[in-house]
Protein backbone atom coordinates (compact mmCIF):
# COMPACT_ATOMS: atom_id res chain seq x y z
CA UNK A 1 0.00 0.00 0.00
CA UNK A 2 1.62 3.63 -0.93
CA UNK A 3 1.16 5.76 1.19
CA UNK A 4 2.76 9.42 2.66
CA UNK A 5 3.67 9.71 6.23
CA UNK A 6 2.35 12.76 7.98
CA UNK A 7 5.26 13.53 10.75
CA UNK A 8 3.31 16.59 12.07
CA UNK A 9 2.54 15.56 16.27
CA UNK A 10 -0.99 14.81 16.67
CA UNK A 11 -3.44 16.76 18.26
CA UNK A 12 -4.49 17.28 21.67
CA UNK A 13 -8.44 16.38 20.40
CA UNK A 14 -7.48 13.22 19.42
CA UNK A 15 -8.75 9.75 20.92
CA UNK A 16 -6.77 7.04 21.09
CA UNK A 17 -8.06 3.74 19.42
CA UNK A 18 -7.63 0.12 17.87
CA UNK A 19 -9.06 -2.12 15.24
CA UNK A 20 -8.65 -5.96 14.82
CA UNK A 21 -8.97 -6.97 11.37
CA UNK A 22 -10.22 -10.43 11.85
CA UNK A 23 -9.76 -13.42 8.85
CA UNK A 24 -10.74 -16.91 8.63
CA UNK A 25 -9.71 -19.58 6.01
CA UNK A 26 -12.56 -21.28 3.88
CA UNK A 27 -12.14 -23.29 0.84
CA UNK A 28 -13.51 -20.48 -1.05
CA UNK A 29 -10.90 -18.48 -0.09
CA UNK A 30 -9.97 -15.90 2.85
CA UNK A 31 -12.93 -14.56 4.29
CA UNK A 32 -12.70 -11.01 6.85
CA UNK A 33 -15.01 -10.17 9.67
CA UNK A 34 -17.03 -6.77 9.01
CA UNK A 35 -19.28 -5.11 11.47
CA UNK A 36 -22.28 -2.98 10.60
CA UNK A 37 -22.53 0.01 12.94
CA UNK A 38 -25.63 1.14 14.77
CA UNK A 39 -27.44 4.28 12.86
CA UNK A 40 -26.48 7.24 15.58
CA UNK A 41 -27.11 10.95 14.66
CA UNK A 42 -24.07 12.67 13.98
CA UNK A 43 -21.27 9.96 13.50
CA UNK A 44 -19.44 9.95 10.28
CA UNK A 45 -19.58 6.19 10.37
CA UNK A 46 -22.86 5.53 11.24
CA UNK A 47 -24.13 2.10 9.35
CA UNK A 48 -20.71 1.58 7.56
CA UNK A 49 -19.19 -1.79 7.85
CA UNK A 50 -16.10 -1.65 10.03
CA UNK A 51 -13.75 -3.61 11.92
CA UNK A 52 -14.15 -4.61 15.26
CA UNK A 53 -12.66 -1.82 17.30
CA UNK A 54 -12.76 1.43 19.43
CA UNK A 55 -11.30 3.40 22.14
CA UNK A 56 -8.24 2.83 24.29
CA UNK A 57 -9.31 3.05 27.97
CA UNK A 58 -7.70 3.98 31.05
CA UNK A 59 -8.06 0.53 32.15
CA UNK A 60 -6.34 -1.07 29.61
CA UNK A 61 -3.49 -0.35 30.94
CA UNK A 62 -4.33 -2.59 34.35
CA UNK A 63 -4.60 -5.26 32.40
CA UNK A 64 -0.80 -5.56 31.15
CA UNK A 65 -0.63 -8.33 33.68
CA UNK A 66 -3.70 -10.00 32.32
CA UNK A 67 -1.58 -10.95 28.88
CA UNK A 68 1.50 -13.69 28.36
CA UNK A 69 3.46 -13.23 25.06
CA UNK A 70 4.47 -10.22 24.46
CA UNK A 71 5.29 -7.74 27.34
CA UNK A 72 4.74 -3.25 27.09
CA UNK A 73 8.13 -3.40 25.97
CA UNK A 74 7.94 -5.30 22.84
CA UNK A 75 4.88 -3.47 22.00
CA UNK A 76 5.48 -0.18 22.11
CA UNK A 77 9.11 -0.57 20.26
CA UNK A 78 6.67 -2.29 17.81
CA UNK A 79 4.27 0.82 17.74
CA UNK A 80 7.16 3.06 18.01
CA UNK A 81 5.89 4.22 21.10
CA UNK A 82 8.27 5.13 24.23
CA UNK A 83 5.57 3.09 26.55
CA UNK A 84 1.92 1.66 26.81
CA UNK A 85 1.71 0.45 23.23
CA UNK A 86 0.65 -3.01 25.06
CA UNK A 87 -2.81 -0.99 25.96
CA UNK A 88 -3.46 -0.74 22.24
CA UNK A 89 -3.25 -4.40 21.68
CA UNK A 90 -5.66 -4.96 24.75
CA UNK A 91 -8.26 -2.72 23.48
CA UNK A 92 -7.98 -4.39 20.09
CA UNK A 93 -8.92 -7.59 21.58
CA UNK A 94 -11.17 -5.64 24.48
CA UNK A 95 -13.09 -4.22 21.97
CA UNK A 96 -13.31 -7.50 19.71
CA UNK A 97 -14.97 -9.22 22.47
CA UNK A 98 -17.49 -6.89 23.24
CA UNK A 99 -19.01 -6.53 19.75
CA UNK A 100 -18.54 -9.64 18.79
CA UNK A 101 -17.69 -12.27 21.22
CA UNK A 102 -14.23 -13.66 19.70
CA UNK A 103 -11.76 -13.35 22.70
CA UNK A 104 -8.10 -13.76 22.00
CA UNK A 105 -7.30 -15.07 25.22
CA UNK A 106 -5.93 -18.90 26.18
CA UNK A 107 -5.97 -21.01 29.35
CA UNK A 108 -2.46 -20.35 30.82
CA UNK A 109 -0.91 -22.50 33.39
CA UNK A 110 0.09 -20.73 36.12
CA UNK A 111 -1.33 -18.66 39.47
CA UNK A 112 -3.75 -16.15 37.50
CA UNK A 113 -6.25 -16.17 40.39
CA UNK A 114 -3.87 -14.25 42.40
CA UNK A 115 -3.51 -11.66 39.08
CA UNK A 116 -3.47 -8.00 41.28
CA UNK A 117 -5.09 -4.72 39.46
CA UNK A 118 -1.42 -2.93 39.22
CA UNK A 119 0.49 -6.52 39.02
CA UNK A 120 3.30 -6.54 36.15
CA UNK A 121 3.30 -9.82 34.11
CA UNK A 122 6.04 -12.18 34.94
CA UNK A 123 8.73 -13.10 32.46
CA UNK A 124 7.87 -17.07 33.11
CA UNK A 125 3.95 -16.43 32.10
CA UNK A 126 4.87 -14.57 28.74
CA UNK A 127 7.56 -17.78 27.92
CA UNK A 128 4.08 -20.34 28.72
CA UNK A 129 1.95 -21.62 26.09
CA UNK A 130 -1.58 -21.47 26.52
CA UNK A 131 -4.17 -23.57 25.78
CA UNK A 132 -7.17 -22.81 23.98
CA UNK A 133 -10.56 -21.62 25.75
CA UNK A 134 -13.05 -24.70 25.76
CA UNK A 135 -16.85 -23.78 24.50
CA UNK A 136 -18.37 -24.05 27.77
CA UNK A 137 -15.69 -21.76 29.84
CA UNK A 138 -16.23 -19.42 26.47
CA UNK A 139 -19.85 -19.38 26.73
CA UNK A 140 -19.57 -18.42 30.65
CA UNK A 141 -17.01 -15.82 29.34
CA UNK A 142 -19.37 -14.22 26.93
CA UNK A 143 -21.77 -13.77 29.69
CA UNK A 144 -19.92 -10.68 30.89
CA UNK A 145 -19.56 -9.10 27.73
CA UNK A 146 -22.33 -6.67 28.74
CA UNK A 147 -20.74 -5.86 31.71
CA UNK A 148 -17.39 -5.50 30.42
CA UNK A 149 -18.94 -2.92 28.30
CA UNK A 150 -20.61 -1.33 30.83
CA UNK A 151 -17.43 -0.85 32.69
CA UNK A 152 -18.92 -2.75 35.85
CA UNK A 153 -15.96 -5.60 34.94
CA UNK A 154 -12.81 -5.02 34.05
CA UNK A 155 -10.37 -7.69 31.91
CA UNK A 156 -8.22 -8.26 34.75
CA UNK A 157 -10.98 -9.51 36.70
CA UNK A 158 -12.68 -11.35 33.89
CA UNK A 159 -9.61 -13.29 33.32
CA UNK A 160 -8.78 -14.07 37.04
CA UNK A 161 -12.39 -15.15 37.44
CA UNK A 162 -11.80 -17.72 34.50
CA UNK A 163 -8.07 -18.62 34.97
CA UNK A 164 -7.04 -17.35 31.39
CA UNK A 165 -4.48 -15.25 29.88
CA UNK A 166 -4.89 -12.83 27.24
CA UNK A 167 -2.83 -13.48 23.87
CA UNK A 168 -1.51 -10.20 22.30
CA UNK A 169 0.99 -11.74 20.38
CA UNK A 170 -1.48 -13.49 17.98
CA UNK A 171 -2.10 -9.99 16.46
CA UNK A 172 -0.07 -8.35 13.82
CA UNK A 173 0.42 -4.74 14.00
CA UNK A 174 -0.81 -4.09 10.38
CA UNK A 175 -1.64 0.61 10.33
CA UNK A 176 -2.09 3.41 11.55
CA UNK A 177 -4.67 5.82 10.89
CA UNK A 178 -5.76 9.16 12.16
CA UNK A 179 -8.98 10.79 11.13
CA UNK A 180 -8.62 14.22 9.29
CA UNK A 181 -8.85 17.51 11.32
CA UNK A 182 -11.99 18.79 9.94
CA UNK A 183 -13.75 16.41 11.57
CA UNK A 184 -15.04 17.33 15.47
CA UNK A 185 -14.53 13.39 16.47
CA UNK A 186 -11.25 12.25 16.03
CA UNK A 187 -9.27 9.08 16.51
CA UNK A 188 -5.77 8.04 16.18
CA UNK A 189 -6.25 4.59 15.55
CA UNK A 190 -3.48 1.33 15.04
CA UNK A 191 -5.23 -1.63 13.36
CA UNK A 192 -4.15 -4.74 13.89
CA UNK A 193 -4.03 -8.12 11.89
CA UNK A 194 -5.44 -11.91 13.85
CA UNK A 195 -6.99 -15.17 12.72
CA UNK A 196 -10.20 -16.17 14.14
CA UNK A 197 -9.40 -18.43 16.78
CA UNK A 198 -10.20 -22.39 16.81
CA UNK A 199 -13.87 -23.18 17.74
CA UNK A 200 -14.83 -19.59 18.10
CA UNK A 201 -17.76 -17.34 16.12
CA UNK A 202 -19.12 -13.74 15.71
CA UNK A 203 -21.96 -12.96 17.71
CA UNK A 204 -22.76 -9.40 17.96
CA UNK A 205 -24.10 -7.05 20.56
CA UNK A 206 -26.58 -5.41 18.68
CA UNK A 207 -25.78 -2.43 20.85
CA UNK A 208 -22.69 -0.67 18.75
CA UNK A 209 -22.71 -3.53 16.14
CA UNK A 210 -26.40 -3.87 14.07
CA UNK A 211 -24.52 -7.01 12.49
CA UNK A 212 -21.52 -9.00 11.01
CA UNK A 213 -20.98 -10.68 7.90
CA UNK A 214 -17.72 -12.85 6.57
CA UNK A 215 -16.43 -11.42 3.20
CA UNK A 216 -14.03 -12.21 0.47
CA UNK A 217 -11.89 -9.29 0.30
CA UNK A 218 -12.78 -8.31 -3.35
CA UNK A 219 -16.55 -9.18 -2.72
CA UNK A 220 -16.42 -6.26 -0.07
CA UNK A 221 -14.00 -3.78 -1.86
CA UNK A 222 -16.01 -3.92 -4.88
CA UNK A 223 -19.61 -3.04 -3.19
CA UNK A 224 -17.11 -0.45 -0.88
CA UNK A 225 -20.52 2.49 -1.90
CA UNK A 226 -23.31 -0.32 -0.58
CA UNK A 227 -21.32 -0.93 2.79
CA UNK A 228 -20.35 2.62 3.32
CA UNK A 229 -16.51 1.47 3.78
CA UNK A 230 -14.56 4.26 5.07
CA UNK A 231 -10.83 4.32 3.93
CA UNK A 232 -9.37 2.74 6.11
CA UNK A 233 -11.11 0.07 5.77
CA UNK A 234 -10.78 -0.05 1.91
CA UNK A 235 -7.67 0.13 2.01
CA UNK A 236 -6.70 -2.74 3.94
CA UNK A 237 -9.73 -4.65 2.19
CA UNK A 238 -7.64 -3.66 -1.04
CA UNK A 239 -4.26 -4.96 0.66
CA UNK A 240 -6.22 -7.98 2.13
CA UNK A 241 -7.08 -8.72 -1.13
CA UNK A 242 -3.70 -8.25 -3.17
CA UNK A 243 -2.84 -11.31 -0.29
CA UNK A 244 -4.56 -13.96 -1.58
CA UNK A 245 -4.90 -16.21 1.83
CA UNK A 246 -4.72 -15.70 5.42
CA UNK A 247 -1.19 -17.51 5.85
CA UNK A 248 0.33 -14.87 3.22
CA UNK A 249 -1.46 -11.96 4.94
CA UNK A 250 -0.33 -12.95 7.92
CA UNK A 251 3.21 -13.41 6.99
CA UNK A 252 2.89 -10.01 5.63
CA UNK A 253 1.79 -8.60 8.29
CA UNK A 254 4.93 -9.83 10.42
CA UNK A 255 7.35 -8.88 7.86
CA UNK A 256 6.40 -5.17 7.73
CA UNK A 257 9.35 -3.31 9.15
CA UNK A 258 7.65 0.39 9.28
CA UNK A 259 3.73 1.42 9.12
CA UNK A 260 3.36 5.01 8.99
CA UNK A 261 0.78 7.27 10.08
CA UNK A 262 -1.60 8.26 7.72
CA UNK A 263 -4.02 11.11 8.03
CA UNK A 264 -6.62 11.71 5.49
CA UNK A 265 -7.80 15.21 4.02
CA UNK A 266 -11.70 16.25 4.15
CA UNK A 267 -12.84 17.53 0.74
CA UNK A 268 -16.11 17.83 -1.11
CA UNK A 269 -17.22 16.35 -4.32
CA UNK A 270 -19.97 13.87 -5.72
CA UNK A 271 -19.72 11.79 -2.77
CA UNK A 272 -20.23 14.94 -0.57
CA UNK A 273 -17.50 15.75 1.82
CA UNK A 274 -15.14 12.98 2.08
CA UNK A 275 -11.70 11.53 3.37
CA UNK A 276 -9.18 11.66 0.89
CA UNK A 277 -6.11 9.87 1.47
CA UNK A 278 -2.05 9.90 0.36
CA UNK A 279 -2.71 7.77 -2.63
CA UNK A 280 -5.42 9.56 -4.32
CA UNK A 281 -5.15 11.89 -7.61
CA UNK A 282 -6.82 15.17 -5.68
CA UNK A 283 -4.13 14.40 -2.67
CA UNK A 284 -1.13 17.14 -3.33
CA UNK A 285 -3.19 19.40 -4.49
CA UNK A 286 -4.89 19.58 -1.82
CA UNK A 287 -2.01 20.74 0.22
CA UNK A 288 -2.52 23.99 -1.62
CA UNK A 289 -6.13 24.47 -2.07
CA UNK A 290 -6.68 23.91 1.46
CA UNK A 291 -3.60 24.07 3.35
CA UNK A 292 -4.95 24.18 6.85
CA UNK A 293 -6.72 20.92 6.55
CA UNK A 294 -10.74 22.43 6.48
CA UNK A 295 -12.28 20.65 4.20
CA UNK A 296 -13.05 23.16 1.56
CA UNK A 297 -11.14 21.85 -1.56
CA UNK A 298 -12.25 19.73 -3.88
CA UNK A 299 -11.57 15.55 -4.77
CA UNK A 300 -12.94 16.08 -8.51
CA UNK A 301 -12.34 17.99 -11.69
CA UNK A 302 -15.76 20.01 -12.15
CA UNK A 303 -15.40 21.46 -15.84
CA UNK A 304 -15.53 25.35 -15.41
CA UNK A 305 -14.96 25.58 -12.02
CA UNK A 306 -12.10 28.43 -11.20
CA UNK A 307 -9.48 26.88 -8.54
CA UNK A 308 -7.23 28.85 -7.22
CA UNK A 309 -3.76 26.70 -7.40
CA UNK A 310 -1.08 29.44 -5.81
CA UNK A 311 -1.71 32.68 -5.59
CA UNK A 312 -1.86 34.12 -9.44
CA UNK A 313 -2.38 30.58 -10.38
CA UNK A 314 -5.56 29.58 -11.12
CA UNK A 315 -7.25 26.33 -13.26
CA UNK A 316 -10.70 25.98 -15.03
CA UNK A 317 -11.09 22.45 -17.35
CA UNK A 318 -12.75 22.03 -20.06
CA UNK A 319 -15.76 19.60 -20.93
CA UNK A 320 -14.18 16.97 -23.00
CA UNK A 321 -14.10 14.26 -20.77
CA UNK A 322 -13.35 10.96 -22.02
CA UNK A 323 -10.89 8.09 -22.64
CA UNK A 324 -7.95 9.82 -23.86
CA UNK A 325 -8.63 13.50 -21.59
CA UNK A 326 -9.19 11.93 -18.04
CA UNK A 327 -11.60 14.71 -16.40
CA UNK A 328 -11.19 17.24 -19.27
CA UNK A 329 -8.36 19.17 -20.62
CA UNK A 330 -6.92 22.26 -18.00
CA UNK A 331 -6.91 25.51 -18.96
CA UNK A 332 -4.39 27.70 -16.37
CA UNK A 333 -5.06 31.37 -15.88
CA UNK A 334 -1.06 33.22 -14.48
CA UNK A 335 -1.13 37.06 -13.32
CA UNK A 336 -2.04 38.97 -10.95
CA UNK A 337 -0.10 41.71 -9.33
CA UNK A 338 -0.53 45.83 -9.80
CA UNK A 339 -1.76 45.73 -13.31
CA UNK A 340 -4.22 42.42 -12.57
CA UNK A 341 -2.99 41.33 -16.07
CA UNK A 342 -3.40 37.42 -17.05
CA UNK A 343 -1.53 34.49 -18.96
CA UNK A 344 -3.54 31.80 -20.18
CA UNK A 345 -1.74 28.25 -20.68
CA UNK A 346 -3.56 25.95 -23.10
CA UNK A 347 -7.13 27.54 -24.06
CA UNK A 348 -8.58 24.15 -25.25
CA UNK A 349 -11.01 22.94 -27.72
CA UNK A 350 -12.92 25.32 -29.20
CA UNK A 351 -15.99 25.27 -27.36
CA UNK A 352 -17.74 28.58 -26.78
CA UNK A 353 -18.55 27.23 -23.45
CA UNK A 354 -15.13 27.00 -22.04
CA UNK A 355 -14.14 30.24 -23.68
CA UNK A 356 -16.64 32.15 -21.92
CA UNK A 357 -15.18 30.13 -18.54
CA UNK A 358 -11.81 31.44 -19.37
CA UNK A 359 -13.13 35.14 -20.01
CA UNK A 360 -15.19 34.77 -16.40
CA UNK A 361 -12.12 32.83 -14.73
CA UNK A 362 -9.80 35.65 -15.38
CA UNK A 363 -9.80 38.23 -13.03
CA UNK A 364 -8.00 41.25 -15.21
CA UNK A 365 -7.37 41.45 -18.85
CA UNK A 366 -5.59 38.61 -20.77
CA UNK A 367 -2.61 39.46 -22.37
CA UNK A 368 -0.85 36.57 -23.61
CA UNK A 369 -2.25 32.91 -24.96
CA UNK A 370 0.68 30.30 -24.40
CA UNK A 371 0.01 26.84 -26.11
CA UNK A 372 2.10 23.27 -24.98
CA UNK A 373 0.93 21.56 -27.97
CA UNK A 374 -1.38 21.61 -31.19
CA UNK A 375 -3.43 18.56 -30.59
CA UNK A 376 -6.81 19.19 -30.39
CA UNK A 377 -8.16 19.31 -27.21
CA UNK A 378 -5.39 21.67 -26.25
CA UNK A 379 -5.08 24.48 -28.44
CA UNK A 380 -7.71 25.18 -30.81
CA UNK A 381 -9.37 27.77 -28.87
CA UNK A 382 -5.99 29.99 -29.07
CA UNK A 383 -7.72 31.43 -32.04
CA UNK A 384 -11.42 32.58 -31.15
CA UNK A 385 -9.87 33.41 -27.49
CA UNK A 386 -7.06 35.49 -29.20
CA UNK A 387 -9.63 37.47 -31.21
CA UNK A 388 -11.69 38.44 -28.43
CA UNK A 389 -8.82 39.74 -26.05
CA UNK A 390 -6.28 40.84 -28.05
CA UNK A 391 -3.64 38.50 -26.76
CA UNK A 392 -0.54 37.74 -28.15
CA UNK A 393 -0.07 33.62 -28.74
CA UNK A 394 3.11 31.86 -28.33
CA UNK A 395 4.37 28.55 -29.08
CA UNK A 396 5.40 25.79 -31.85
CA UNK A 397 2.94 25.28 -35.08
CA UNK A 398 2.39 21.27 -35.69
CA UNK A 399 5.31 19.43 -37.51
CA UNK A 400 2.65 16.54 -38.38
CA UNK A 401 -0.64 16.43 -39.71
CA UNK A 402 -2.51 13.54 -38.10
CA UNK A 403 -4.60 14.57 -35.38
CA UNK A 404 -3.38 18.17 -35.33
CA UNK A 405 -4.32 21.62 -34.63
CA UNK A 406 -3.13 23.06 -38.07
CA UNK A 407 -5.28 26.72 -37.47
CA UNK A 408 -2.50 27.07 -34.56
CA UNK A 409 -0.03 29.61 -35.88
CA UNK A 410 1.47 31.33 -32.79
CA UNK A 411 2.38 35.33 -33.15
CA UNK A 412 5.88 34.17 -31.20
CA UNK A 413 7.48 30.85 -31.66
CA UNK A 414 9.02 29.51 -28.79
CA UNK A 415 12.40 27.47 -28.61
CA UNK A 416 13.99 25.49 -25.42
CA UNK A 417 15.11 28.30 -23.38
CA UNK A 418 12.77 30.96 -23.93
CA UNK A 419 11.65 33.12 -21.50
CA UNK A 420 8.79 35.40 -21.38
CA UNK A 421 7.88 38.13 -19.25
CA UNK A 422 4.55 37.71 -17.77
CA UNK A 423 2.04 40.55 -17.24
CA UNK A 424 2.43 40.15 -13.51
CA UNK A 425 6.68 40.16 -13.54
CA UNK A 426 7.16 36.77 -13.76
CA UNK A 427 8.87 34.55 -16.40
CA UNK A 428 7.82 31.56 -17.55
CA UNK A 429 10.27 29.74 -19.44
CA UNK A 430 9.66 27.43 -22.46
CA UNK A 431 10.91 23.79 -22.45
CA UNK A 432 11.26 22.26 -25.94
CA UNK A 433 9.95 18.44 -24.22
CA UNK A 434 9.40 16.42 -27.75
CA UNK A 435 8.39 12.97 -27.70
CA UNK A 436 4.33 12.95 -27.41
CA UNK A 437 4.13 15.65 -30.03
CA UNK A 438 7.11 17.27 -32.06
CA UNK A 439 6.03 20.62 -31.06
CA UNK A 440 5.57 19.99 -27.32
CA UNK A 441 6.35 22.41 -24.81
CA UNK A 442 6.26 22.60 -20.91
CA UNK A 443 6.73 26.03 -19.16
CA UNK A 444 8.24 26.45 -15.81
CA UNK A 445 6.93 29.13 -13.64
CA UNK A 446 10.04 29.24 -11.59
CA UNK A 447 9.24 31.70 -9.07
CA UNK A 448 6.58 28.91 -8.13
CA UNK A 449 8.96 26.00 -8.86
CA UNK A 450 6.15 25.10 -10.82
CA UNK A 451 6.41 23.80 -14.28
CA UNK A 452 2.80 23.25 -16.59
CA UNK A 453 3.21 19.87 -18.03
CA UNK A 454 0.67 19.42 -21.03
CA UNK A 455 0.50 16.29 -22.12
CA UNK A 456 3.99 15.44 -20.92
CA UNK A 457 3.18 14.19 -17.59
CA UNK A 458 -0.45 13.56 -17.11
CA UNK A 459 -2.11 11.96 -14.11
CA UNK A 460 -3.37 8.44 -13.65
CA UNK A 461 -2.09 7.56 -17.38
CA UNK A 462 0.41 7.44 -18.87
CA UNK A 463 0.59 9.06 -22.12
CA UNK A 464 0.47 7.94 -25.69
CA UNK A 465 3.14 7.90 -28.08
CA UNK A 466 1.77 7.78 -31.47
CA UNK A 467 4.83 8.02 -34.28
CA UNK A 468 5.64 9.82 -36.24
CA UNK A 469 4.56 12.66 -34.63
CA UNK A 470 5.64 10.76 -31.29
CA UNK A 471 8.93 8.86 -30.98
CA UNK A 472 9.36 6.71 -27.52
CA UNK A 473 12.95 7.06 -27.32
CA UNK A 474 12.60 11.11 -27.90
CA UNK A 475 9.63 11.14 -24.98
CA UNK A 476 12.14 9.13 -22.13
CA UNK A 477 14.65 11.40 -22.86
CA UNK A 478 12.58 14.74 -22.06
CA UNK A 479 11.23 12.73 -19.19
CA UNK A 480 15.13 13.01 -18.05
CA UNK A 481 15.10 16.95 -19.28
CA UNK A 482 11.99 17.85 -17.00
CA UNK A 483 14.09 15.64 -14.12
CA UNK A 484 16.86 17.69 -14.14
CA UNK A 485 15.18 20.69 -13.05
CA UNK A 486 13.96 19.69 -10.10
CA UNK A 487 10.38 21.38 -10.25
CA UNK A 488 8.55 21.11 -6.41
CA UNK A 489 5.37 20.84 -8.23
CA UNK A 490 3.98 19.89 -11.95
CA UNK A 491 0.38 20.98 -13.47
CA UNK A 492 -0.55 18.77 -16.47
CA UNK A 493 -2.56 18.75 -18.63
CA UNK A 494 -5.02 16.51 -17.61
CA UNK A 495 -5.46 15.43 -13.82
CA UNK A 496 -4.94 17.46 -10.13
CA UNK A 497 -1.86 19.63 -9.63
CA UNK A 498 1.16 16.64 -8.33
CA UNK A 499 4.24 17.07 -6.13
CA UNK A 500 7.47 14.43 -5.66
CA UNK A 501 8.09 15.55 -9.51
CA UNK A 502 11.15 13.05 -9.43
CA UNK A 503 9.52 10.18 -8.08
CA UNK A 504 6.51 10.38 -10.38
CA UNK A 505 8.85 10.78 -13.64
CA UNK A 506 11.10 7.81 -12.02
CA UNK A 507 8.62 5.82 -12.17
CA UNK A 508 7.02 6.85 -15.23
CA UNK A 509 10.62 6.03 -17.09
CA UNK A 510 10.45 2.32 -15.22
CA UNK A 511 7.00 1.61 -16.24
CA UNK A 512 8.18 2.25 -20.05
CA UNK A 513 11.25 0.41 -19.92
CA UNK A 514 9.40 -2.46 -18.25
CA UNK A 515 6.79 -2.76 -21.10
CA UNK A 516 9.61 -2.46 -23.79
CA UNK A 517 11.13 -5.55 -21.82
CA UNK A 518 7.32 -6.85 -22.22
CA UNK A 519 7.73 -5.80 -25.82
CA UNK A 520 10.83 -7.95 -26.77
CA UNK A 521 9.89 -11.04 -24.38
CA UNK A 522 6.62 -11.32 -27.03
CA UNK A 523 8.78 -11.14 -30.06
CA UNK A 524 10.99 -13.86 -29.03
CA UNK A 525 7.99 -16.16 -27.71
CA UNK A 526 5.27 -15.31 -30.33
CA UNK A 527 7.65 -13.29 -33.34
CA UNK A 528 7.73 -13.00 -36.16
CA UNK A 529 3.99 -11.08 -35.56
CA UNK A 530 1.98 -8.06 -36.20
CA UNK A 531 1.50 -5.53 -34.36
CA UNK A 532 -2.20 -6.12 -34.27
CA UNK A 533 -0.82 -9.84 -32.81
CA UNK A 534 1.28 -8.49 -30.35
CA UNK A 535 -0.90 -6.02 -28.74
CA UNK A 536 -2.66 -8.36 -26.56
CA UNK A 537 0.00 -10.07 -25.45
CA UNK A 538 1.94 -7.32 -24.83
CA UNK A 539 -0.91 -5.20 -22.90
CA UNK A 540 -2.62 -8.32 -21.36
CA UNK A 541 -3.55 -6.19 -18.58
CA UNK A 542 -5.09 -3.19 -19.85
CA UNK A 543 -9.19 -3.41 -21.18
CA UNK A 544 -9.51 -4.92 -24.08
CA UNK A 545 -11.46 -1.11 -24.73
CA UNK A 546 -8.26 0.47 -24.67
CA UNK A 547 -6.48 -1.89 -27.35
CA UNK A 548 -7.01 0.64 -30.51
CA UNK A 549 -4.62 3.22 -28.14
CA UNK A 550 -2.44 1.03 -27.16
CA UNK A 551 -1.05 -0.01 -30.61
CA UNK A 552 -0.48 3.88 -31.36
CA UNK A 553 2.33 3.31 -28.10
CA UNK A 554 3.36 -0.36 -29.21
CA UNK A 555 4.25 0.51 -32.71
CA UNK A 556 6.77 3.61 -30.75
CA UNK A 557 8.05 0.75 -28.73
CA UNK A 558 8.72 -1.41 -31.76
CA UNK A 559 10.52 1.20 -33.61
CA UNK A 560 12.55 1.96 -30.94
CA UNK A 561 13.87 -1.46 -29.94
CA UNK A 562 14.58 -1.58 -33.90
CA UNK A 563 16.56 2.09 -33.37
CA UNK A 564 18.32 0.07 -30.66
CA UNK A 565 19.71 -3.02 -33.04
CA UNK A 566 16.89 -5.21 -30.73
CA UNK A 567 14.26 -6.00 -33.54
CA UNK A 568 13.45 -5.95 -37.06
CA UNK A 569 10.41 -4.66 -39.09
CA UNK A 570 10.54 -7.81 -42.23
CA UNK A 571 7.45 -7.84 -44.98
CA UNK A 572 3.74 -7.65 -44.57
CA UNK A 573 3.97 -5.78 -41.56
CA UNK A 574 5.74 -8.66 -39.28
CA UNK A 575 8.07 -7.62 -36.19
CA UNK A 576 10.48 -9.85 -35.05
CA UNK A 577 13.54 -9.63 -32.50
CA UNK A 578 16.79 -10.14 -33.58
CA UNK A 579 18.02 -12.83 -31.61
CA UNK A 580 15.19 -14.75 -31.66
Amino acid sequence: MSVITDSRPSAPSLRQAASLVVLRARPSGMEVLLLRRAVRANDFSSDAYVFPGGVVDAADRHAHAACYGLDDAAASDRLHLPEGGLDYYIAAIRECFEETGVLFADVVSGDVGSLADDAVADDSANNRAGAPIDSARLTAIRAHREALHDAAIDLTSLCRTFDIRLAPARLHYLSHWVTPLALPKRFDTRFFLAVLPDGQQAEVDQVETAAHRWMRPAYAFAHAEQLRLLPPTRKLLQWLDGMGDVDTAVAAAQALTEVPRIQPRLAEGKRGRWPVTPDEPAWAELSLTDPQEQGTGSYDIVPGRVVALMPGVLRVSAPNPGMMTGPGTNTYLIGGGAANTWAVIDPGPDDPSHIDAILRAAPGDIRQIFVTHTHRDHSPAARTLAARTGATTYGMPAQHEEGQDLTFVPDVMLADGDAVVLPDGRTLRAIHTPGHAANHLCYALDEAKLVFTGDHVMQGSTVVINPPDGHMATYLRSLEKLAALAPAWLAPGHGFVMDQPARRIARLVAHRLQREARVLDALRKHGPATIEALTPIVYDDVPAVRHAVARRSLRAHLEKLAEDCLAVRQDEGLWAATDA
